[in-house]
């Protein structure tokens, strides 16, 4: 369909100067020009407006992120670094002031046994975003390791766990994949907000909930074999 500048404004509710400033920075396409002072506005105007609202209110994103998101909508998610770039940063949950250190500095810094940390590698329970970049997240890992053992519980629990993490890595980019084949220029910002809100809402809701009924339930069998 196409629209009046008047009318998309109302659709995504951002000001008319906000709209033209976006076509200015390369963010929207151009509209089409009808005479000198008519233009109309089209669908992808109105999705792509609705992604710029969300990365801002929701990841803080800037104009400059965005405008290289955009410039590779029409490519895979899973093939386009920018396009999932927001989202993996978010995934890695690192703050930006996180201390990096190689390997070697890191076994060395925190007298970690480095026969164990390979083994930790390899049962996949140890995730450094890089080969050779760790940071306080795997350290905080490690403790956790230690505090089973110190209780005497083996860590095999917590391999277990691994496994799981990753069928759900898997799972989940089988989704991406399912909502990659189903995009077009009308449904961009809704295909983004259902990958976002899943990982970060519906993941986090559906893990502690199980976590929350499964330990009521046993709490209940418990109390009743009093």
């Amino acid at each position: 369909m196409e629209y009046k500048i008047s009318q998309v404004v109302k659709m995504t509710n951002t000001p008319k100067s906000t709209i033209l400033y976006y076509i200015r920075e390369g963010l929207l396409p151009e509209a089409k020009k009808l005479k000198s002072n008519v233009h109309r506005y089209g669908d992808e105007h109105v999705e792509i407006l609705k992604y710029i609202k969300y990365m801002k209110e929701e990841f803080a994103s800037t104009n400059e992120q965005i405008k290289s998101i955009l410039q590779e909508k029409n490519s895979s998610l899973s093939s386009s670094f920018s396009m999932v770039e927001p989202l993996m940063q978010t995934l890695s949950n690192l703050p930006k002031e996180a201390k990096h250190y190689t390997k070697k500095e890191f076994i060395e810094l925190f007298s970690v046994d480095a026969a164990f940390l390979e083994e930790l590698l390899r049962d996949a329970i140890l995730l450094p975003l890089a080969e050779d970049d760790f940071t306080q997240k795997e350290l905080s890992i490690l403790k956790l390791i230690e505090r089973f053992k110190s209780v005497g519980v083996d860590y095999e629990i917590i391999k277990e766990y691994a496994l799981h993490a990753k069928a759900l890595a898997d799972l989940e980019l089988e989704m991406q994949k399912k909502l990659c084949d189903k995009r077009d220029d009308t449904n961009f910002s809704t295909l983004w907000k259902i990958m976002f809100e899943t990982l970060f809402g519906a993941k986090a809701y559906l893990f502690s909930r199980s976590t929350y009924q499964m330990m009521h339930k046993a709490l209940k069998e418990e109390i009743s074999k009093k």
